[in-house]
């Protein structure tokens, strides 16, 4: 065998060898990241299921839902929210700032998935016009990744209900609109800019993607819960949940 074909053969067997390799580091690097994601979901899951064993129970009429043992765990918990018909039945944190609970569980340990927060400037005790709350968008329903389901018109218009566990009180809460907005969009998350529900009421009917028959009557006094998470329809997009609170105990 000459020299040349010698040199080529081991060019092609060299160039195999390193082919090989990099396929074997791509494959593992894939495979650790679907076990890595797998992680996150599971500690969420996880995180999930202990809270709810301390979620707070309505005893009666006149005596509002107990936080002690939430509080225990961390004193930022200030509500528990559910959606009826899907998953999502989380506590509701509120942190010195928005970035607090982005990335850090109820337990105050770092993890991927964040908490459920309340904006920053909100009170603490719901009791603003407009309420905003935050929550990763993930899949296999985990924190706000349902809110997807509401972009289905029929489910919207099926599924209208859900609650507003705080210290002091129990609210309702009505699916009033869905939203589509950009990041940016100031109507969503200056929440500065509300001072009364019929400011709130004029954007969401200007910007509503579908829209429910539970908005205050105009000029009256109302209350609002708002859920956003991000969106793939484009650059930056959010969806948003409007809901109505009907404060009852």
């Amino acid at each position: 065998m000459s020299f040349s074909r010698l040199a080529v053969k081991w060019i092609n067997s060299f160039v195999s060898l390193v082919v090989a390799i990099v396929l074997l580091i791509l494959g593992s690097y894939s495979a650790y990241s679907l076990w890595d994601n797998q992680q996150v979901y599971e500690e969420a899951r996880d995180v999930q299921l202990k809270m709810k064993e301390l979620k707070p129970e309505v005893v009666s009429e006149d005596e509002p839902p107990s936080f002690a043992d939430l509080r225990a765990v961390n004193h930022d918990v200030h509500g528990w929210v559910t959606l009826d018909g899907t998953k999502i039945d989380y506590p509701v944190l509120q942190g010195e700032n928005n970035l607090t609970y982005i990335n850090t569980d109820v337990y105050g340990n770092f993890a991927l998935a964040g908490s459920i927060y309340m904006d920053c400037r909100n009170s603490a005790d719901f009791s603003d016009v407009y309420n905003l709350l935050f929550g990763h968008h993930m899949a296999n329903s985990r924190m706000f990744g349902d809110l997807d389901l509401y972009k289905d018109e029929a489910f919207f218009r099926k599924n209208v209900t859900g609650t507003l566990l705080t210290e002091g009180a129990v609210y309702d809460l009505r699916v009033a609109a869905l939203l589509l907005v950009p990041a940016s969009e100031e109507g969503v998350f200056d929440i500065t800019r509300y001072e009364t529900a019929e400011d709130v009421i004029s954007f969401v009917r200007e910007n509503a993607v579908f829209l429910n028959d539970f908005m205050p009557e105009p000029g009256g006094e109302g209350q609002f819960l708002v859920f956003t998470t991000c969106s793939s329809e484009f650059t930056d997009a959010r969806t948003v949940l409007v809901t109505t609170m009907i404060r009852h105990r």
